[in-house]
């Protein structure tokens, strides 16, 4: 009798163990993919490749450890990746050209509410995909040995950390720089081929994969990475008990961020955050008295000008 409880106890322990481990060894993304490739169907392409490929993006997005930190199964970073096929490339073998389009968000504390962190589209995006072929990356070795094939897995990796670094540095002060350095990593070790696989290269324009880490990094935008931190966990995350001091705090980032824009005209970072947040800063403005909103108007519509139409709406 005492051998067949000792006997289950064991079980019942290595079972917990196991399931514990499972969970502590959760991967950091629960991302969803999609692969759209009509813009090609005319060419005599096989949509199987695509679906092929769309398994093999999600695998390698949402099995792979990108960090070192445990994360229970309700923690992971929600996310959402497009790809956009709009070409062949020709002499390339299985080569395509596309457009990646990302988006993550993570929760607002006691809030029903997430607070979309990243959206981006990245319209320079070429590379080879072999089919029923795991994608495979090494942060080592990130050119891998075809540069085609393994320019997928790059650009995928450099988003997936920049997804984890601000998501963590919503968190706390500083806290992706880590994984801000992990993607600059990948940009100075990016895969080339002449100059057909392009978007890693601060010469090939100022509103690249290169330039979003460079200026994140950069002391010159130590402010606008305060206002990220600010903005989500002393502003998004205490808006349920101190809406009006929440608000204040948005509201005052403005300031910060008129500033930045004129010490770095035409920033790729600053477009960046209002991608994500400029929904979160119009609607704090829209919540303000009618005659206190032409100000805040007017400053983030010189900041932000793609989103100007949205912000000059609060004043109807």
């Amino acid at each position: 009798m005492l051998k067949q409880l000792f006997k289950i106890s064991f079980v019942l322990e290595l079972i917990a163990l196991l399931a514990y481990g499972a969970t502590s060894q959760a991967q950091e993304l629960n991302c969803t993919v999609k692969v759209m490739s009509d813009a090609i169907q005319g060419q005599g392409q096989d949509k199987e490749v695509f679906r092929s490929m769309q398994q093999a993006i999600t695998d390698f997005m949402n099995t792979r450890k990108w960090t070192n930190d445990q994360y229970a199964p309700q923690e992971k970073i929600n996310c959402n990746i497009l790809i956009n096929v709009t070409q062949t490339l020709p002499g390339i073998q299985n080569g395509f050209a596309a457009t990646i389009t990302i988006q993550s968000s993570r929760p607002v504390y006691n809030t029903n509410y997430t607070s979309q962190m990243v959206k981006h589209v990245d319209k320079d995006v070429q590379f080879s995909y072999n089919q029923f072929q795991p994608l495979e990356f090494n942060d080592n070795r990130v050119v891998g040995n075809n540069a085609y094939v393994s320019n997928l897995p790059a650009v995928l990796a450099y988003y997936a950390y920049l997804v984890i670094a601000f998501d963590y540095e919503s968190f706390s002060p500083k806290g992706g720089q880590e994984y801000f350095k992990k993607a600059q990593n990948i940009v100075n070790n990016a895969p080339e081929q002449g100059k057909t696989i392009t978007g890693w290269k601060a010469v090939e324009g100022n509103h690249n994969r290169y330039w979003i880490v460079d200026q994140v990094l950069n002391p010159r935008f130590q402010a606008l990475r305060s206002v990220w931190y600010s903005m989500h966990r002393d502003a998004l995350d205490n808006m349920y008990k101190d809406p009006a001091e929440s608000q204040k705090t948005i509201l005052n980032s403005i300031n910060t961020l008129s500033q930045l824009q004129k010490e770095n005209p035409g920033s790729i970072l600053l477009q960046f955050f209002f991608n994500a947040k400029s929904d979160e800063f119009a609607s704090v403005i829209a919540q303000q008295p009618e005659a206190n909103r032409g100000l805040y108007i007017t400053m983030i519509s010189q900041i932000d000008v793609p989103n100007t139409q949205k912000y000059n709406s609060l004043n109807k």
